[in-house]
């Protein structure tokens, strides 16, 4: 480090018996680093688009885990990206929402998979698929053997129900407002662990409790009037540095969900 402070001729850092911090020159020059590191990898994103094949990384960020159905579907949509673009090292994981979107819009992630509750600047949002979303008790809830006419307004208000964890749609918070909620779960996975403990009422996809449904572990509460859309689209960002990826994985993504 004096080395370095040497040759810059700058006091980079305080240095001390347990102490250690960057000093005003020294956070500029880290900053003015880290902007060098980042326009090295835009150069080396620009000279691999040049190449007729497409090579790298591609990146695709689900905000949630994927269940069987989604897994039929995403693996469709990794032979589709295989067949076209064998050359590409394919990473797919999940995250949150917040990171997903910092991600895109930082170049580092190519597709992001999430719900489009609440769009963001500089991102552009194409819903997949839409389902309706239903409120829903476990076989042990006090709930599951009375007759939907008598489950009145007031009494869903004595129950614990559970909050989603996120900002959703006007039509979805205005479902929330009707419940007691008294504990919160973002993933569907986890939130119906919460359900199955017959402790909790909650909203979930159907697609997520349909095998719970089948064997009468849970039950629909007024599905005409208790329910709202979950939408999960394919989120990307309007000025990407490797369009051609992006354009790879939409094509994709559309030719398998679009059936």
């Amino acid at each position: 480090m004096s080395n370095l402070e040497t040759l810059m001729k700058l006091k980079l850092c305080l240095r001390g018996r347990g102490c250690f911090s960057l000093t005003e020159d020294g956070q500029a020059v880290y900053h003015a680093v880290l902007n060098m590191f980042d326009s090295l990898n835009d150069f080396s994103l620009f000279v691999n688009s040049l190449g007729k094949e497409l090579s790298g990384e591609l990146v695709i960020l689900c905000s949630d885990p994927l269940n069987e159905a989604m897994q039929r579907k995403m693996a469709k949509v990794i032979e589709k990206i295989n067949d076209k673009a064998p050359n590409l090292h394919l990473v797919l994981d999940t995250d949150s929402i917040a990171n997903i979107e910092k991600q895109l819009l930082k170049d580092k992630a190519h597709i992001g998979l999430l719900p489009n509750y609440k769009p963001v600047e500089g991102l552009h949002y194409q819903t997949l698929f839409s389902e309706p979303v239903y409120l829903c008790c476990a076989k042990s809830h006090a709930f599951f053997d009375q007759v939907d006419n008598k489950i009145s307004p007031e009494a869903l208000t004595t129950v614990s129900a559970i909050h989603p964890g996120i900002d959703i749609d006007a039509k979805g918070r205005e479902q929330l407002t009707k419940l007691n909620l008294s504990a919160k779960a973002y993933q569907f996975d986890t939130r119906k662990a919460l359900i199955l403990s017959g402790r909790y009422i909650g909203y979930l996809p159907q697609s997520t409790i349909q095998q719970e449904l089948n064997s009468g572990d849970v039950r629909i509460i007024q599905p005409s009037s208790l329910t709202y859309q979950f939408d999960l689209s394919l989120v990307y960002k309007k000025s990407s540095k490797e369009t051609a990826k992006v354009d790879l994985l939409k094509q994709a993504f559309s030719a398998v969900f679009d059936k």
